[in-house]
């Protein structure tokens, strides 16, 4: 078949909001994840060096903010961030929000 189809809120969540689509999606080169956050979530901080993938942030809705080597950076909807593997990196979201990561070598 020439493309998969997944709704999010059908695959089980593998942390508290955290819908990851690689497996339902069979993709073989990148991940995908959806995250519903309540306000305050926040992620644990991380890096890919290890898989050598960068990430690519992108807030849909809410407001939140990426730390990204000690560094801050505010998040508004349609606001796109690309993370390198090797940088440490941690989520915090402020109110209710909804953002899409994709990660690829």
């Amino acid at each position: 078949m020439s493309y998969t189809k997944a709704n999010y809120e059908n695959v089980e969540p593998r942390a508290p909001g955290m819908h990851f689509l690689r497996d339902a999606l069979d993709c073989e080169n990148q991940g995908v994840t959806v995250i519903d956050a309540d306000a305050d979530w926040r992620g644990m901080e991380h890096d890919h060096a290890d898989q050598d993938h960068e990430e690519v942030y992108v807030l849909v809705e809410g407001a939140g903010t990426l730390t990204v080597e000690g560094e801050d950076i505010a998040l508004d909807p349609g606001d796109a961030v690309r993370v390198a593997p090797t940088a440490s990196r941690v989520l915090t979201f402020h109110e209710n929000s909804t953002m899409v990561a994709v990660g690829a070598p």
